[in-house]
């Protein structure tokens, strides 16, 4: 599985690949978190508006206020069910 934070590195963009990473942990599960930075890479996802989580490719997530832990967990096993 990939997790994509898209963002340009601000404190929200941090704290989501933050809660991305302990999600992955607690879920117990195989995945590469990426964090993308590049505004032409975010663009090219649709995000308009910062951090983005994508799951497999997918936008799950974009804007404020950030997801709770519980939610990017719930978000990502979303995702593992389609596998």
């Amino acid at each position: 599985m990939e997790i994509k934070i898209l963002g340009s590195g601000c404190c929200n963009c941090d704290n989501l690949e933050e809660i991305a990473k302990k999600a992955v942990k607690e879920l117990g599960i195989d995945a590469n978190v990426v964090k993308v930075t590049d505004i032409g890479d975010i663009a090219r996802h649709g995000i308009l508006s910062t951090p983005g989580l994508i799951v497999n490719g997918k936008v799950k997530y974009s804007g404020k206020p950030l997801p709770s832990l519980d939610k990017v967990k719930e978000l990502i096993k979303g995702e593992l069910a389609k596998v």
